[in-house]
C-alpha cells in the first residue's frame, strides 16, 4: 500500500514538473535595437506591449509581399498595445533599407541589424521572413517561418492583447 502511494505521489510530482517545463515560454533575448534614425531601445523596453519582431530583407520577395498585411495588422491592433519591429538583416545595405522604408511609408519601427547581433540573439536567424510574437511579459509565444497565416496571427494577437501585462 505504501509503495502504491509513493508511486502515485511520484507520478503526480513528475506530471506537475512536466507541466511547468513544457508550458513555460522562453524570454525574448536581451538585445539592443537601433532605428534608422539612430535611436536605440532594448527588448525590455517592449514589455507591456504585444510585439511582432519581423526579420526581413529588401531582396526577399516574400518579405516585401507580406508588408501590406503587416501594415494592416499594425493598424488594426496598434491602439490596443501592439507593435511591429521590422529588423533589416545585416547583409541588407542600410541605404537600400532606408530607401525602401521611405518609399513604402509603413507604420512600423524599422531597425538595422548592422552586426547581426539581433539575429544571433533570436536563435541565429538567417532566413527571411522569420517572425517572433512576444507577449506583454516579453516572452516568445510563437516563431513563424515564412509569411504568417494572418488569420491565425490575428487570433493569437486577440488572445494576447486580452491578457494583462
Amino acid at each position: 500500500m505504501k509503495l502504491k502511494i509513493a508511486a502515485a505521489v511520484a507520478v503526480l510530482v513528475l506530471a506537475v514538473a512536466g507541466f511547468f517545463v513544457f508550458t513555460q515560454k522562453p524570454a525574448a533575448p536581451d538585445v539592443t535595437f537601433s532605428t534608422l534614425q539612430g535611436q536605440s531601445f532594448r527588448t525590455a523596453d517592449l514589455r507591456g506591449k504585444v510585439v511582432l519582431v519581423n526579420f526581413w530583407a529588401t531582396t526577399c520577395t516574400s518579405c516585401i509581399k507580406e508588408m501590406p498585411a503587416l501594415k494592416a495588422t499594425q493598424e488594426r491592433f496598434e491602439a490596443r498595445g501592439y507593435r511591429t519591429v521590422a529588423v533589416a538583416m545585416d547583409y541588407d545595405p542600410p541605404a537600400q533599407v532606408a530607401a525602401f522604408v521611405e518609399r513604402s511609408a509603413l507604420p512600423f519601427t524599422f531597425v538595422l541589424d548592422r552586426d547581426g547581433s539581433i539575429a544571433r540573439g533570436f536563435e541565429g536567424v538567417r532566413l527571411t521572413p522569420t517572425s517572433y510574437v512576444l507577449d506583454r511579459r516579453g516572452q516568445i509565444v510563437q516563431k513563424i517561418l515564412g509569411e504568417p497565416d494572418f488569420d491565425k496571427l490575428h487570433g493569437l494577437l486577440e488572445q494576447l492583447l486580452a491578457e494583462p501585462a
